[in-house]
């Protein structure tokens, strides 16, 4: 049952749990999240990336998400999300095919430039009833280095600042960045439990979680009582 983004995420804030969010790339793996969902009944968001739109000539991999998730899961909540686009154009693209939900990532912009171009997708896309989640703070893509020269100050979320994003810029859901990166990694770092909770206390939309695929049991469960409703499983 294909559902909106932002009514499975308000309902997760509201029961306080999260919702898994697994990127796909293809009808195997769009497959196993869908009869995963509905043997737990449990709902759930299937993304594609850039890449995958590019690969899957985004039309097709859209329907076949949707086709997928109306004949396997009938009655299960489904959204179906783009995770990760840094581009207006994508976002138009997302608009064009049908897409429900959009991530707008100008994460790597100054503050201003970010709530910016933030404000100008929210505006775009909330006129075509389309959800958007967006990022402050700076998940890294740092693959197999090493974390000892890592400076997480500088990727981390200010709470102040993500109160004022929020308020500013009328987005859906916030992705956040609390010692958490993208890639395989020797060491993990230490989440940022209280800064998370900050973040938590003033912000009133859903708290997104991405670069923590494989954070074990115990560290999730950390994360989701404090705020994190939705989890992000790619690498």
């Amino acid at each position: 049952m294909i559902t909106s983004v932002k009514e499975i995420l308000k309902k997760a804030k509201e029961g306080g749990y999260a919702v898994g969010a697994f990127n796909t790339v293809n009808l195997e793996t769009t497959r196993a999240i869908v009869e995963a969902a509905q043997e737990l009944r449990s709902p759930v968001i299937i993304q594609v990336t850039e890449k995958t739109m590019e690969y899957g000539g985004g039309r097709g991999i859209f329907h076949l998400i949707k086709n997928d998730a109306e004949f396997y899961a009938p009655e299960i909540p489904i959204g179906i999300h783009l995770d990760h686009g840094k581009s207006f154009e994508i976002i138009e693209r997302c608009a064009e095919i049908g897409y429900g939900s959009v991530m707008y990532d100008g994460s790597r912009k100054k503050y201003e430039d970010n709530l910016a171009m933030t404000k100008k997708v929210v505006d775009f896309c909330h006129s075509r009833d389309i959800d958007v989640q967006g990022e402050l703070g700076s998940v890294p893509y740092l693959g197999e280095s090493g974390m000892e020269d890592v400076d997480w100050e500088e990727y981390m979320t200010d709470p102040a600042q993500a109160e004022d994003f929020v308020k500013k810029t009328g987005i859906d859901a916030l992705a956040v960045a609390i010692g958490n990166a993208h890639g395989f990694f020797k060491e993990r770092s230490v989440p940022d439990y209280a800064r998370l909770e900050m973040i938590s206390k003033v912000v009133d939309v859903p708290l997104v979680l991405h670069g923590a695929s494989d954070w074990e049991h115990d560290r999730v469960k950390e994360v989701v009582s404090r705020g994190i409703s939705c989890f992000n499983v790619d690498t």
